[in-house]
């Protein structure tokens, strides 16, 4: 039982608890604030014009890979992403290849016949769904046997494509109205055996399954940092912009009924060669009625490990001359990867940040 002065002790400490604990809450309160102001990043001082080039609207999607490392994201970090890219602007995203070699991203019953490998999640399914809930069009990247790496034949890939296309259309396309085009996923460059040929028959048969739906395609240009696959440092052959103009006027002029839109690689040129290779670029893509779009790589080939991501002036640089060029849109590879702030490289998010300071997103 407890006494009289027991009692007023205990009530004594109750009221003095009473009366300081709004003015602790308030102190924590503050002190949260406090930390709050201390730890929001202040912007960067840039000596640059701000927003002075080509916003990137839209991003290669890479799950199936052979060069970059696996995220092995479900979809909770698809949708988390999904709205990171679209809060700086994203309206277009490009599954890069619905397989590659024996590896693919959704269960197709022509490929897994083929001896393709079985994946856990369906992600065509996926990234059309989450393009659909994020107001985005989805491309579907054709398929990757991994022989035109091996031979530089562009046969296996219309072989392939001819089921796949159908495919993909038949269980994708008539689903999902954010189902809006075709990526030819074969990248080339100036001079590859077949190429016209292979661009054209499986542009035409995408166009056909889809109703007329946009084709693209993203080559690269043959300049001196075009050394994949060797141990040069510097392509002895680079390609110079006459070369580089003959070539493609060639090839566009036998695949522009077909394919819409070049999205040319810029990492394979130097800085002070962006200019006068995206001049030419988009004359090209005029004289032939083809949208001009530059492949804004987010990740960085000067440096001695593949891949890391870029530093962030050098995507300036080269976002400035597409708008300097005139050019109709900026795609890059690839965001999740090398510009999401939960990419697998801290880098990415730094790079996102800074992206997002000079857009003043």
């Amino acid at each position: 039982m407890t006494d009289r002065r027991s009692f007023i002790k205990t009530a004594g400490i109750a009221a003095a608890s009473a009366v300081a604990a709004p003015s602790l809450i308030g102190s924590l309160a503050g002190c949260a604030n406090k930390e709050e102001n201390l730890i929001a990043t202040p912007e960067s001082t840039l000596i640059v014009p701000k927003a002075n080039g080509l916003q990137i609207t839209g991003t290669f999607l890479d799950e199936i890979s052979h060069d970059i490392p696996h995220q092995n994201w479900g979809e909770k970090e698809w949708d988390q992403d999904f709205a990171y890219m679209k809060s700086i602007g994203i309206d277009t995203v490009i599954d890069i290849r619905c397989g590659y070699r024996k590896f693919i991203t959704y269960p197709s019953p022509y490929l897994l016949k083929k001896g393709c490998y079985m994946p856990s999640v369906d992600l065509i399914d996926m990234f059309c769904r989450l393009a659909q809930k994020y107001g985005m069009t989805f491309y579907l990247g054709l398929y990757d046997s991994g022989k035109y790496w091996d031979t530089k034949d562009m046969s296996y890939e219309i072989e392939d494509n001819k089921f796949v296309i159908d495919e993909v259309w038949n269980m994708y396309g008539k689903k999902y109205k954010s189902f809006g085009g075709w990526y030819i996923s074969t990248e080339i460059s100036r001079q590859t055996k077949g190429a016209i040929k292979g661009f054209h028959t499986m542009g035409k048969q995408c166009k056909d399954v889809s109703g007329g739906l946009p084709v693209f395609i993203s080559p690269w240009i043959d300049g001196k940092k075009a050394i994949m696959g060797t141990n040069k440092l510097v392509n002895d052959n680079a390609v110079t912009v006459e070369e580089h103009e003959k070539d493609w006027n060639e090839i566009f002029e036998g695949i522009h009924d077909v394919v819409d839109a070049v999205a040319f690689q810029d990492g394979h040129i130097d800085y002070d060669e962006l200019d006068i290779f995206f001049e030419v670029n988009k004359k090209m893509a005029d004289r032939w009625g083809m949208k001009c779009w530059t492949n804004a790589e987010t990740f960085d080939r000067d440096m001695p490990i593949n891949f890391l991501p870029i530093k962030f002036d050098k995507l300036r640089m080269k976002l400035e001359a597409a708008k300097r060029a005139g050019y109709d849109k900026a795609i890059t590879f690839e965001f999740p990867h090398f510009m999401s702030p939960q990419s697998v490289y801290g880098a990415a998010g730094n790079l996102y940040n800074r992206y997002r300071e000079y857009f003043n997103i």
